[in-house]
């Protein structure tokens, strides 16, 4: 009996935290939706906004050290590094093995004219929550992510 009652509390928590991970998913998968619309308008992926907001806000990083800030590998961010370099935003520069990377002129007047307009627009996700609820869905997302990592 007790073993029965224990089954269908696990079976019911598990189910609760599934029906966590869908609603979770769906919301970050519609927030990415509109990120890319709205950055379209500087014709920017979120890819894109996400290396120049790092190196912006970092001025200068290896190749390496970006490629962990976003969570992607090191091969990956090459291809990506390297439509940001044609378009005149970032520049490469090669110091013995490891290759740092920079905002141009140009790239440092899209981080100033586009962070501020994206931040806003990522932060007004969340006006459906109160100052509390901001920070109690902070510290949650937190532990989850001590957990996950």
């Amino acid at each position: 009996m007790e073993h029965e009652l224990e089954a269908r509390t696990d079976k019911r928590d598990e189910r609760l935290a599934l029906l966590i991970w869908y609603r979770f998913s769906r919301i970050y998968n519609q927030s990415v939706r509109e990120s890319e619309q709205h950055l379209k308008r500087w014709d920017l992926t979120v890819a894109q906004f996400d290396v120049i907001a790092q190196i912006g806000l970092n001025k200068r990083l290896t190749q390496g050290q970006l490629a962990e800030k976003l969570l992607v590998t090191k091969g990956n961010i090459t291809q990506l590094l390297s439509r940001l370099e044609q378009a005149g935003y970032i520049q490469r520069e090669q110091e013995w093995k490891v290759k740092h990377v920079s905002l141009t002129d140009k790239g440092k007047a899209i981080y100033e004219q586009v962070v501020p307009v994206q931040e806003r627009f990522q932060a007004s996700h969340f006006e459906a929550l109160d100052q509390e609820e901001k920070e109690q869905f902070l510290h949650l997302l937190k532990k989850l992510s001590a957990k996950t990592i």
